[in-house]
């Protein structure tokens, strides 16, 4: 967070017949980034996206952008102007228009070589003449973000972009619009419930929940410290074992850890990564399930007081099959946290 700030918003609020969709929303983007707002469906991410678009007007809070107040405290400036690109969940192309003119589009006096420029970035280049039916969707996708990046805007807002397509194209596409996005210098809000996606694309990752920001922070930050355990969970696979809190103190299923939290229960994260399972006849747990991805596998465990906990393995065990018994070691962190509402 080293640029200047490009998007603040302030005590942003919206409800839709009664519900709180945003409510006391705050964010600071800096120049040059690329932020992922992470959350659940329905805790109100694409309508804060919208109230920094313009499309929807906050009840309360201000929204600035480049230093320029474009909503709240009695201002009011239209989407039009805003100086925002927006690239929508169904990329929203026109089909009666080829890929040039899709790009150009919105554009008062559009330089056929800055959208050469642009094609050639997004690898569309040669395709300029396709009509959107013609093509992928990847390449539906890349027409997209050109078209949003042609009048050069301030901040960009992605919503849901890569969600229509298939897993391995996703993944492609969305190394792609990142390279994309590092080449032009664009500072971007990407909105996603995809952990995986949050954490591999942005430089920071804001997680919302219940219509706020609950803790921002670089990926490894949010994902090795989370605020609690909703957090943890939405940020990847997440074992949170009950604990309890004593001087300092936090003790739990596999040992203790020094812990800086009030006296009682709480939990403690450790992730499947940070266990270890060796196949052991007089091991005190048991495994009751496996799911094998090739790569690595994820293998379930019961272990004293009916507590499942979940370890990933790297590569192939073929010994651990339902029922056999086995003995777990902590191999990674174990971070305490306190109970959340």
């Amino acid at each position: 967070m080293t640029g200047a700030p490009v998007l603040i918003t302030r005590g942003l609020a919206k409800t839709f017949g009664g519900v709180h969709a945003v409510t006391d929303f705050d964010l600071d983007v800096h120049d040059g980034d690329i932020l992922a707002l992470l959350g659940p469906s329905g805790c109100g991410k694409t309508t804060a996206l919208r109230l920094i678009a313009g499309l929807e007007r906050p009840e309360a809070g201000t929204v600035q952008i480049r230093g320029r107040r474009v909503a709240g405290d009695g201002d009011w400036t239209p989407p039009e102007r805003r100086r925002v690109g927006l690239v929508f969940q169904d990329w929203a192309l026109f089909p009666h228009l080829d890929v040039r003119a899709n790009v150009a589009f919105g554009l008062d006096r559009p330089s056929p070589d800055r959208i050469d420029e642009l094609l050639d970035l997004v690898h569309l280049d040669g395709l300029a003449d396709r009509m959107p039916h013609e093509l992928s969707g990847g390449q539906q996708q890349r027409v997209a973000v050109a078209r949003a990046l042609a009048p050069e805007p301030d901040l960009l807002l992605l919503d849901e972009p890569f969600s229509n397509l298939d897993a391995q194209l996703r993944a492609e596409v969305r190394a792609e619009v990142r390279e994309v996005l590092r080449a032009t210098g664009t500072t971007a809000v990407l909105v996603t419930h995809d952990q995986e996606e949050a954490l591999s694309v942005a430089d920071r990752v804001a997680v919302m929940l219940s219509g706020s920001v609950r803790q921002t922070g670089t990926p490894f930050e949010v994902y090795a410290a989370p605020a609690d355990g909703r957090v943890a969970r939405l940020l990847g696979d997440a074992n949170l074992l009950p604990a309890t809190a004593s001087g300092g103190t936090v003790a739990f299923a596999f040992g203790g850890v020094d812990a800086a939290l009030p006296d009682g229960p709480c939990e403690v994260l450790v992730r499947p990564e940070s266990l270890r399972a060796v196949h052991d006849d007089a091991g005190d747990a048991r495994v009751v399930h496996v799911e094998f991805y090739g790569h690595d596998q994820l293998v379930r465990c019961d272990i004293a007081g009916g507590v499942a906990v979940d370890v990933r393995l790297i590569g192939p065990h073929p010994e651990l099959t339902p029922g056999a018994c086995v003995r777990l070691e902590l191999a990674g962190p174990a971070i305490a946290l306190p109970l959340h509402a």
